[in-house]
């Protein structure tokens, strides 16, 4: 008896369509497709419409497996014809390791070139306690928000809070040098916290630090950005004076409290970027007023006036006053900040808004060294 094969009404899955599908989608920390990366491996469809996708990670535990796993699934099955998607993943051998880092050094561009689209703030206070990584931080993930391609570099090497107001702690993926930022709430991070301990010291100096910070911005691949944000540390040492060499055309955004004593400290921050020919974005007071959880009444806690006075002395803007409440506070203890936590807060309204006010200051030429050689 001669049995025929039974049909089915399913149509045959275009394999190169497949491939093209899932291809398409971005590895979650390089943002640039999988085909293009070199890490798609094979891909076929069986008559029954069952789909088999093969990737290969940058690492063994990936930590944004799933996510990649989401994302590939959701591609084939926009297939006409996939009934069911299987993917596994490999890893990337030392070779295709390699390539992979060369090909994206090539890729890379030194966020301190002159004339690069990405918009740089250097997030300053002129003392510590003012919550100026704080204030960093929820303007990075606003922006993010927003729909820009946001980076932050957490350049307070000795009181890193990075880490801890984003929840993270796992080191970067490294690619033969070559490093990629930890993402979190849409936002590319680097910080020293993620290659130490919790609660170890970094005891380093002033050599050191610039070596740092130098691979921080050259050795990351940080891809293409539209804003980066750099988290100094309090006053006008080291780093703030080494950044200023590094990334000549990041504008200044100064942090303040109300207090006539943080606004005292905090001119001197603008006088120094003043005397380097460093542009001035602004000035954020932060904790401008202490809201009541249960009434709502604002009380000046700190005094006022200090974010005023600061911008008239550095004839800039005072593009936010941020009110300090339990929102706020609890959104940095449980590693979420809170323009993504609670939105709706005072203090998220405000920060918010001022991410959006963010001016697009650029450096003049006078004074830059330019990368010019000879041909």
């Amino acid at each position: 008896m001669n049995v025929r094969p039974r049909k089915t009404n399913a149509p045959r899955v275009d394999e190169q369509a497949l491939r093209d599908a899932v291809g398409s989608v971005e590895d979650p920390e390089i943002h640039r497709s999988l085909a293009e990366l070199g890490m798609l491996g094979e891909v076929t469809a069986d008559t029954r419409g069952r789909a088999r996708v093969r990737v290969a990670l940058t690492t063994a535990d990936c930590p944004l497996r799933d996510q990649l796993h989401a994302e590939l699934v959701a591609a084939a099955h926009a297939i006409p014809g996939v009934t069911d998607v299987e993917v596994s993943f490999t890893t990337l051998s030392e070779r295709e390791r390699m390539a992979l880092a060369q090909q994206l050094r090539a890729q890379t561009n030194s966020v301190g070139s002159p004339g690069e689209r990405t918009h740089v703030y250097a997030v300053a206070s002129g003392k510590g306690g003012v919550g100026k990584s704080t204030v960093a931080s929820n303007l990075a993930v606003a922006l993010a928000r927003s729909g820009k391609r946001v980076g932050l570099l957490d350049a307070d090497v000795w009181g890193h809070s990075v880490p801890q107001l984003f929840g993270i702690r796992r080191s970067p993926v490294a690619l033969k040098g070559l490093m990629l930022p930890v993402e979190a709430y849409g936002v590319r991070l680097m910080s020293v916290g993620f290659f130490v301990d919790e609660g170890q010291p970094v005891v380093w100096r002033g050599p050191m630090l610039h070596k740092a910070l130098e691979q921080f911005l050259t050795d990351v691949y940080w891809g293409e950005l539209d804003v980066l944000l750099l988290d100094l540390p309090p006053g006008t040492g080291d780093i703030t004076l080494s950044l200023l060499e590094l990334v000549p055309q990041a504008a200044l955004l100064a942090v303040t409290t109300p207090q006539p004593a943080a606004q005292t400290v905090a001119s001197r921050v603008g006088r120094m970027a003043r005397e380097q020919r460093m542009p001035l974005a602004g000035v954020v007071e932060n904790m401008s007023a202490l809201v009541c959880s249960c009434c709502g009444t604002q009380t000046a806690l700190f005094g006022s006036g200090g974010g005023r006075q600061l911008a008239g002395e550095l004839d800039v803007d005072l593009l936010g006053q941020v009110p300090l409440d339990v929102q706020l506070r609890e959104a940095g203890d449980t590693g979420r900040p809170v323009v993504a936590a609670e939105p709706t807060a005072p203090s998220a309204t405000v920060l918010t808004a001022t991410a959006d006010r963010l001016p697009h200051v650029r450096r003049g030429l006078e004074h830059v060294q330019l990368p010019l050689s000879v041909v």
